[in-house]
């Protein structure tokens, strides 16, 4: 396959591990976006003012209580979603890794997620799943950006792919358990990612994965967006609808309206 050499090390361990972590493709771009959300937190809140970025996002829980983080982040994503850039500069993070993995005619998703775990809440937590189960296409890459340092149970956790063949193997035996009996079947197996703010994760959707109650002192905010090849099979969120076609090249663009001659 005509891939150069750092391609071929980059979709090895993609295949091998489910997940790749790298350093940001364009790390100006990233704090791009963590100033904009520096700006709309503290649009939201006073008395932040002395606070600097990093402080206010890993201690959010001295400012926002549970009862209102829903609330609260609600706002941050109706805020950031609205910015023209955002998500052109959201996919200038990984561009390098995306058209790697994924292909260089690209499809996004329409709006940024965000995720705020404060510590100790267990109102924010994500049971274990694999999106492909609620009808994603097994053709979609997430793309995990986090705003601070995540570690242990202040990220998230994977199930590796040999260890997410053996739970489909067995799923019929499993599928009417719990969602907390199922993460209790495979605890042993899955693995929680270290993903420091400057890096990016780039996942397997298809994979089991979820969170835990983050027991750590800090607050965890992380992005995610999916992205697919545009020309890749859907599953039950279409192009138009969830997605939007990013990086269509001028030939796509030409075979696409491409009429034949009529013969009379």
């Amino acid at each position: 396959m005509f891939k150069t050499e750092a391609e071929k090390i980059l979709s090895l361990e993609y295949l091998e591990k489910g997940y790749v972590i790298r350093a940001a493709s364009d790390l100006d771009a990233l704090d791009w976006i963590r100033n904009q959300f520096d700006r709309i937190i503290r649009e939201l809140l006073n008395n932040v003012s002395d606070v600097s970025t990093e402080n206010l996002l890993n201690n959010i829980h001295s400012y926002v209580p549970v009862s209102q983080l829903n609330d609260f982040r609600l706002s941050v994503i109706r805020e950031i979603n609205a910015i023209d850039k955002f998500r052109e500069m959201y996919y200038r993070v990984a561009m390098d890794y995306l058209d790697a993995l994924v292909g260089n005619e690209l499809a996004m998703q329409l709006r940024i997620n965000l995720s705020i775990q404060l510590p100790g809440d267990d109102s924010s937590l994500l049971p274990v799943h694999a999106d492909v189960w609620s009808g994603d296409s097994p053709y979609e890459v997430v793309l995990w950006i986090p705003l601070v340092n995540c570690y242990k149970s202040k990220a998230m956790y994977i199930l590796p792919p040999k260890s997410s063949d053996e739970l489909n193997q067995e799923f019929s035996k499993k599928a009417n358990a719990s969602s907390e009996g199922l993460y209790q079947s495979i605890k042993g197996q899955v693995e929680f990612l270290e993903v420091r703010y400057g890096e990016v994760l780039i996942f397997d959707q298809s994979l089991p994965h979820g969170n835990r109650l983050n027991d750590e002192e800090e607050t965890r905010w992380s992005m995610n967006c999916r992205f697919k090849g545009v020309f890749t099979p859907y599953g039950d969120k279409k192009i138009g609808e969830f997605f939007e076609p990013i990086t269509l090249r001028a030939a796509s663009h030409r075979g696409m309206s491409f009429k034949l001659p009529e013969l009379k």
